[in-house]
């Protein structure tokens, strides 16, 4: 089983080509669907609520990921602060999930292919669980304008983009690259150029 690790800019667009591997016969790993069940795990909701109270609880008594945002990516130094005390609470959470479902998957041997799909692959050293990583390529007014289509304006993206890895590390330290900068199909058409390239020296 190869394990791929997928890296990239804040909305280039990680979780689509993730989609065109599983589309193949992948199974995705999202860091971020596994971060909003750490989110729910009764150690974190404490550690979180001690920390910041009643400001990231919602009215069913559940952390809002909305509001951790809010705190955590305002772009000043306090809230360099605040995003790291919110990674050292999650980050183990999630490294602990992953694992244990790569080693499911592996035991399993369903798949040829793990895609994982996350922001902070190498920040949190799991481009490491990685047998190869691919750089998602797309310009950064192309992603600023994606960004907005999720919400963001053009602050908190540079917010969000500065607590990742610099671009210019994750593409140097990437084996492949894959261009999604232009339709659907033309990235679908890469996707399954590297499939093919992955299937040769599987």
């Amino acid at each position: 089983m190869i394990i791929i690790g997928l890296v990239g800019g804040v909305a280039c667009g990680k979780s689509h080509v993730a989609g065109d591997f599983q589309t193949l016969g992948a199974c995705v790993l999202s860091a971020d669907r596994i971060g909003h069940q750490v989110l729910q795990i009764d150690r974190v909701k404490q550690a979180l609520g001690q920390r910041w109270g009643d400001a990231v609880v919602d009215a069913e008594g559940e952390l809002c990921r909305s509001a951790l945002a809010k705190i955590v990516f305002r772009g000043d130094p306090k809230a360099m602060g605040e995003l790291a005390f919110l990674e050292s609470v999650t980050h183990p959470e999630i490294t602990r999930i992953l694992e244990a479902r790569m080693a499911e998957l592996d035991k399993l041997g369903c798949f040829p292919f793990v895609v994982l799909d996350a922001a902070v692959m190498m920040k949190t050293g799991w481009d490491k669980l990685c047998d190869r990583l691919i750089f998602v390529e797309v310009p950064r007014v192309l992603r600023v304008k994606r960004g907005r289509l999720r919400g963001l304006d053009e602050a908190q993206f540079s917010a969000r983009e500065a607590a990742q890895t610099p671009l210019a590390e994750k593409k140097a330290r990437a084996d492949l690259m894959i261009d999604n900068s232009g339709t659907p199909q033309q990235t679908f058409q890469q996707v399954q150029k590297v499939w093919r390239s992955l299937v040769e020296i599987a």
